[in-house]
């Protein structure tokens, strides 16, 4: 059964692991984005995800019960959103399937399908100001 977590709290792999696992699975895989210190050739201090709740939480649960019709798995997505220091993790997607491959490419068509769709913007700040991260280009925060 999907299941989606949006929050400003922290989120773990165990606790999202525990989520997509049953009795039957052989296989249970995560995968966690984590906050670096740079991006773009440039150094990041922090980030801050801003998210419009209702339809980035709808989004989500769409994009794990979509990955359950497509393949024999269990999903479950977690996204923080606000002010994340560098090392903290910001988003984890956890598979349970009875096999590792349906597990593999879930796991990744989750991730790449929630970076695309789901309304949750990131701002990186560093020595250089803020920016907001649009796609493969930044906007600097004060000239948005």
């Amino acid at each position: 059964m999907a299941h989606v977590v949006l929050t400003t709290e922290i989120i773990t792999v165990p606790a999202c692991e525990e989520l997509a696992s049953s009795e039957t699975y052989g296989a249970v895989l995560s995968f966690s984005g984590v906050v670096r210190n740079h991006s773009g050739g440039k150094q990041v201090s922090f980030l801050e995800y801003d998210a419009y709740v209702p339809l980035a939480q709808s989004e989500l649960l769409r994009i794990a019960n979509e990955a359950e019709a497509m393949w024999p798995v269990t999903a479950v997505i977690a996204h923080r959103y606000g002010r994340l220091e560098i090392g903290e993790v910001s988003v984890i997607v956890s598979i349970g399937s009875a096999h590792r491959a349906p597990a593999f490419d879930a796991c990744r068509w989750c991730i790449d399908t929630l970076k695309q769709d789901v309304p949750i913007w990131k701002r990186e700040t560093g020595p250089d100001g803020s920016f907001w991260i649009e796609g493969p280009q930044s906007v600097k925060a004060e000239d948005r």
